[in-house]
């Protein structure tokens, strides 16, 4: 029981990484206080054009499935595979490194749904 918390707790914390805030600040520029104020990729593209925005894109989209790969390893049954899921996506929402507020949550609902169940489509992915 308690490597499950631990696994879904861990699932939280990469979640919870603000990657447009992160790639934003290798630049020298608070994410919040430029165009929408939105950390996600769509407003890195404004700020500092494609090469960011791709980065920031890939890692919003892949950090949820990661999550869900990373603890299938582990042999957690598909009941955890979803809440690994979730909590990815609550982490993304909700970051603890941005004092519980984050970004949108479907990058994050769609990567794991196909990590968790390959055969499913995804998000915009048919």
């Amino acid at each position: 029981m308690g490597s499950v918390l631990l696994v879904l707790f861990l699932a939280y914390l990469f979640g919870s990484v603000p990657a447009g805030v992160l790639v934003a600040r290798t630049y020298g520029v608070d994410l919040r206080k430029v165009g929408s104020g939105n950390i996600g990729a769509t407003n890195v593209l404004r700020a500092l054009g494609w090469g960011p925005a791709l980065v920031v894109a890939f890692f919003d989209v892949f950090k949820g499935g990661i999550a869900v790969l990373v603890a299938r390893a582990f042999g957690l049954s598909d009941w955890m595979l979803g809440g690994v899921a979730l909590m990815a996506v609550l982490g993304h929402n909700y970051s603890v490194f941005l004092r519980f507020r984050g970004g949108r949550g479907w990058p994050r609902a769609s990567a794991p749904s196909s990590s968790w169940t390959p055969s499913w489509p995804s998000g915009p992915f048919p």
